[in-house]
């Protein structure tokens, strides 16, 4: 292969790179931003899920 083919193949192959490793980056920056969404949430679940037994265990006012 002449040398101006294997060149112009390596800088082909170094974009490509380059466009693999910004990809790389912005899923793990969206992976990020998901889990922590996912955490709130799992805490909001876990509140109203509180919230719900705590009703249950407590007689109702309301049918008095």
């Amino acid at each position: 292969m002449p040398i101006m083919n294997l060149l112009a193949r390596l800088q082909t192959l170094r974009t490509e790179y380059q466009s693999g490793q910004d990809a790389l980056k912005a899923l793990r920056e969206q992976q990020a931003d998901l889990e922590k969404t996912m955490l709130r949430i799992a805490g909001a679940i876990q509140v109203l899920e509180e919230l719900e037994a705590a009703e249950k265990q407590t007689p109702d006012d309301q049918e008095q």
